[in-house]
């Protein structure tokens, strides 16, 4: 009958690691890169339209025509199966959309997008600038409103405006570019520590037998940014979110071997309760709350932690005597 138990609480703990690893691949495929490879499409599509625009407005230019060409070959590169998305078959379902392609894609498509604004007419310029200068103007930021007020200076001058509005949506085509690329290096660093964190909970609760325990804490670290959204009402970011459950899940059982060493008769610091209760007894009930506590809060791990290690440090130098001291 124990094995039975224990056979099942091995199946739980593949089942539970197994679902979570879904989890984790949907949020990267369809929470946070898929938004943004949706909005690239949208950009390829307008950027088409405006090549059809360019291309009825000058019909006879021969260096127009190539440059468009150019422009189409590039756009049609985007759009080819495996240049964004890993696809299952050609135009059809999305296996995956890895982050370093997504963007190196939106920097080729701002390429794109500034290479239009030379072909356009003086007219779609002038529009483009307005539109620019009320987006800058709108922002609030002192550099925006600057930038907007040399728009503003140049207006009516088509050279001039043609190759500031060019600078200008270069510029902040890099600085976009360059936040969003920030931002999916932090979300595949979060990926891969939740990916190897997922394979050290297996093997800590398949040797040991702390699978409750690594249960209660990754239940903890979820409470923990769920309950933070609830009473800050504000989104926490997604490696936030990825993290905390498997971080919650690894810091349950560490947390229990800092009580049970802290609570050593050797040390004494914790009392008979904490020993009784912590590494050697992991499926008592408060032993779950305390594996609950650490998987719902870091900062206790942490503290508990630098407690430990402030303590081993007189325990070590315990034989050794002080400086001018007489040796015994």
């Amino acid at each position: 009958m124990v094995e039975y138990v224990v056979q099942q609480g091995r199946w739980a703990l593949w089942l539970v690691c197994g679902c979570y690893l879904v989890v984790v691949y949907i949020t990267s495929r369809g929470l946070i890169a898929a938004p943004r490879y949706r909005l690239l499409q949208a950009r390829i599509h307008s950027c088409r339209a405006r090549v059809e625009v360019c291309a009825a407005a000058q019909p006879g230019s021969a260096g127009a025509a190539a440059s468009l060409a150019a422009v189409t070959g590039r756009l049609d590169r985007l759009e080819r199966n495996g240049q964004v998305a890993w696809r299952l078959l050609p135009q059809r379902w999305v296996v995956a959309i890895p982050l370093s392609k997504l963007a190196s894609a939106w920097r080729a498509l701002h390429e794109v997008e500034a290479q239009l604004l030379r072909l356009e007419g003086p007219e779609e310029i002038a529009v483009r600038c307005r539109a620019l200068r009320l987006r800058l103007g709108s922002d609030g930021d002192p550099a925006g409103g600057s930038l907007a007020a040399e728009l503003a200076a140049h207006a009516g001058d088509p050279a001039a405006e043609r190759a500031l509005l060019i600078a200008v949506t270069e510029q902040l085509s890099w600085q976009e570019d360059g936040e969003f690329e920030r931002e999916y290096e932090l979300q595949r660093i979060a990926l891969w520590l939740a990916l190897t964190g997922l394979g050290a909970v297996l093997l800590i609760g398949l040797v040991l037998d702390h699978r409750l325990s690594l249960l209660l804490g990754g239940l903890g670290g979820f409470l923990s940014p769920l309950i933070g959204v609830m009473r800050a009402q504000r989104p926490a970011s997604w490696g936030v979110l990825v993290l905390a459950p498997v971080g919650g899940a690894l810091a349950a059982p560490g947390g229990l071997l800092l009580v049970r060493m802290l609570a050593d008769p050797e040390l004494n610091l914790l009392g008979q309760v904490f020993l009784d209760n912590s590494w050697g007894s992991p499926a008592r009930p408060i032993s779950l709350a305390i594996a609950l506590l650490f998987g719902f809060s870091g900062t206790l791990f942490s503290r508990l932690a630098l407690a430990a290690t402030g303590q081993l440090v007189p325990v070590a130098g315990r034989g050794t005597p002080r400086a001018g001291a007489p040796a015994v």
